[in-house]
């Protein structure tokens, strides 16, 4: 087991405090010091230059998948020089009439070296033990859809 920590600080600016023109600018501080801008989405009043509680689990989703997959190939002895990746998080209304994060696509794209290059088939198998294993995934509720 292990633990996670992360700090959030938002203070109140000089605009009047209604639903509409509130500044929802805040700061995430990770343990290792690292801060990150946040915002809520441009639909409820953010800033798009900041992520978005959305973007974020999108790239926690990309991100898991990401570091899984590594540990996959190099367990089966692919040696993987570059990936990349695309994630999309779709917004949208669930069957109880409430917003929710329905579905993530990730779009990986992997480059290999070596003398073993995995088929079509082996890199999909890589994904899709990738996904299995994947902590963040295996705790969300939305889909989580994998496009090698």
């Amino acid at each position: 087991m292990s633990e996670h920590t992360i700090g959030l600080h938002w203070k109140k600016g000089p605009e009047e405090f209604k639903y509409d023109s509130y500044d929802r600018t805040h700061t995430i501080e990770y343990a290792g010091g690292q801060k990150l801008s946040g915002s809520s989405t441009t639909e409820t009043f953010g800033k798009s230059e900041y992520a978005n509680p959305e973007e974020l689990l999108a790239s926690s989703v990309c991100s898991c998948h990401f570091l899984t997959f590594l540990a996959v190939a190099a367990k089966s002895r692919y040696i993987v020089s570059a990936y990349e990746d695309k994630a999309i998080a779709l917004l949208e209304k669930n069957a109880e009439g409430k917003m929710v994060v329905t579905k993530i696509d990730l779009y990986p794209k992997v480059t290999f070296e070596g003398e073993r290059i995995p088929d079509k088939e082996a890199l999909t198998e890589l994904h899709e033990k990738a996904h299995r294993n994947c902590f963040i995934s295996n705790s969300v509720k939305s889909e989580v859809t994998v496009h090698p």
